[in-house]
């Protein structure tokens, strides 16, 4: 039986992997979300940005405007940065047992799903993911709303779908066997060797039948 093969990860998320994988996991996919998540904090942020520089620069010896676009500067970084932060922290990660979720920058949280309850796998890619190369997760889980159903930003879709989809449906990977659970069917009692008593055989020590 073939197995996962060991991922060389970033730092960032060598330390997910090592702390929050039990012993006996491999991670088989641990990515952070592609940076096009970035793109609509980045539009926002530039017009905070620019209102903020227009009034800072507009009349530099009014304290007033000053400290306005000071503070309207102040905010939107901090703001933005927190979300830049955010994407650098958190990591989709699937293990030989479980799908995680860990996010946060100041208080770190971690969300996962047992492989054994997911049901299906959709894959899904826009023209614009098309083109930069992210797509989205769902997952299904016997007909359950789960925290993670659905995971949106995922980079490398073909590499992605193909790790993902052979530890949840193939043959080698996956599942209760492989994961070491131990909710699958369990084998079938094998029958007693030639030496021992077959149901068949009558019991002895009963008195005999009286006709």
């Amino acid at each position: 039986m073939t197995g996962p093969t060991p991922l060389e990860l970033p730092s960032r998320a060598s330390k997910d992997v090592e702390k929050y994988l039990l012993p006996g996991e491999t991670a088989v996919v641990a990515t952070r979300r592609h940076w096009a998540v970035l793109i609509k904090p980045t539009v926002t942020f530039l017009p905070f940005l620019v209102a903020g520089g227009w009034l800072l620069l507009f009349d530099p010896d009014n304290r007033v405007t000053s400290s306005a676009g000071l503070l309207v500067i102040a905010v939107a970084l901090v703001h933005y940065g927190l979300r830049v932060g955010e994407w650098w922290m958190r990591h989709f990660i699937v293990s030989t047992r479980r799908v995680l979720l860990t996010s946060g920058v100041i208080v770190r949280t971690v969300t996962l799903l047992p492989l054994r309850r997911i049901t299906d796998l959709t894959w899904k890619e826009t023209l614009l993911g098309q083109v930069l190369g992210y797509g989205t997760f769902r997952f299904e889980s016997a007909g359950q709303q789960q925290a993670l159903s659905e995971i949106t930003f995922l980079p490398g879709a073909d590499v992605l779908y193909r790790r993902v989809s052979a530890l949840l449906f193939g043959s080698d990977w996956g599942g209760a066997a492989s994961s070491g659970d131990d909710e699958g069917n369990p084998e079938p009692p094998s029958a007693p060797s030639g030496g021992g008593r077959r149901d068949t055989e009558p019991i002895q020590g009963l008195p005999p039948r009286q006709e």
